[in-house]
């Protein structure tokens, strides 16, 4: 059509602009499972560090032998949503379960936790109301705030005096919601949710936290930031995922007060709308949560990785974001550096990948590390000495 003619010219013109400047972004094809040692489409097999495999379960033999069980049992997919026919007693378990977890009265699952997120504002606000948003907060809860007519106001990441000016401006409004995520994907700090619950109680608001890249890591037994600030079953509503430290598949998560839960099944559309989470991501899930409920084995052996692993490249003088979880921010600033930094690294036979605008701000370039309970100490120094040889090469470090 003529029509696609002009739009397809406009593309190709962005896309190359894109390509110019570095920003391009190549996938690389992986043809093992999600493990701390994969294999490429070339043939390579290199180590993992930059999955957000953060128990390393993504590959663990009874998880999949639970996901096998459920599939067996109760089939392989739901073909519809969850209020006609695609309610399972997996579905409802693995609620009860989520609950039991993270200490509240009720669980609502998604297929994914941008849905959590994009499906949790509009049903419960309105233009009367007020969402406070940490400036740093994942794309899905900005992409759920737009969808939502509520006033909206913006405070720095973790910034508790701007935090507390924006609560102050928000007083006019009827029903105010401070929104954060537990951990900010790009820099591995934790927001201070025992600061923000004051100010919460001060200022007469309710609270949420997306525990995505917090929950099964942070606090001493796994349960995010809620645990890690002894506020189990204060906080209004949880998100989360079973894409990250769960088992790495997919579907989300909104736990919380049980009236709030009550009102997004009535009127959040992507749970209205989308097919319910399948069987064996279900039985997989119940595995996982029940397993981490009885044991911080995991929990033990990420947090000594982490603590190792950034002590060792701060060392070796590269420029560390400060991180209370997993994740490891090695800044580097400039978008086609973080790209040369990744193709050596692979040459080493390390998987990172490099992250730069639109994912972070510009001259915000970085290689974000995410350290995992299945790295064994010769994986983390094998990482480390890449590093300090990449660096070198490329005058990063002395």
């Amino acid at each position: 059509m003529k029509a696609y003619k002009k739009f397809q010219e406009y593309l190709a013109n962005e896309l190359d602009s894109i390509r110019s400047a570095g920003l391009y972004k190549e996938e690389r094809i992986i043809v093992s499972p999600q493990s701390v040692s994969i294999k490429l489409q070339s043939g390579q097999e290199v180590l993992n560090f930059c999955a957000n495999n953060y128990l390393g379960l993504s590959d663990n033999k009874n998880l999949i032998d639970a996901a096998k069980k459920a599939m067996d049992s109760h089939g392989y997919g739901m073909s519809s949503v969850r209020f006609i026919c695609g309610t399972q007693d997996l579905h409802k378990q693995l609620e009860t379960t989520i609950s039991r977890f993270f200490g509240t009265e009720d669980a609502i699952l998604y297929a994914a936790c941008f849905d959590a997120n994009g499906g949790v504002f509009e049903p419960l606000l309105d233009e009367n109301d007020a969402i406070i948003s940490d400036a740093l907060n994942h794309a899905s809860i900005i992409d759920g705030v737009r969808l939502c007519k509520a006033v909206r106001y913006r405070y720095a990441n973790a910034d508790m005096n701007d935090l507390e000016q924006q609560l102050q401006a928000a007083q006019k409004q009827r029903f105010r919601l401070i929104v954060t995520d537990g951990v900010f994907s790009m820099d591995g700090n934790v927001a201070p949710l025992d600061k923000i619950y004051e100010l919460a109680k001060k200022y007469d608001a309710m609270v949420m936290v997306d525990e995505s890249h917090s929950a099964g890591v942070v606090g001493k037994t796994g349960r995010g930031t809620t645990e890690q600030f002894n506020l189990r079953g204060e906080i209004e509503i949880i998100t989360g995922t079973f894409g990250k430290a769960f088992g790495g598949a997919i579907g989300g998560f909104t736990t919380g007060k049980k009236e709030i839960i009550a009102m997004l099944r009535q009127r959040s559309r992507p749970y209205l709308f989308s097919n319910s989470i399948p069987p064996a991501v279900a039985g997989a899930a119940i595995y996982t949560f029940n397993y981490l409920e009885n044991s911080t084995v995991l929990q033990d052996k990420l947090h000594e990785n982490t603590a190792y692993f950034i002590e060792k490249m701060k060392n070796a003088g590269f420029d560390i974001k400060p991180s209370q979880s997993a994740i490891c921010a090695v800044m580097l600033y400039d978008a086609k550096l973080s790209q040369d930094v990744a193709k050596r690294l692979l040459e080493e036979g390390i998987y990172v990948t490099g992250f730069y605008y639109p994912v972070v701000p510009k001259g915000q370039a970085r290689i974000r590390l995410q350290i995992s309970a299945a790295h064994e100490r010769e994986h983390l120094d094998k990482c480390i000495q890449a590093f300090i040889k990449t660096g070198k090469e490329l005058d990063i470090i002395k």
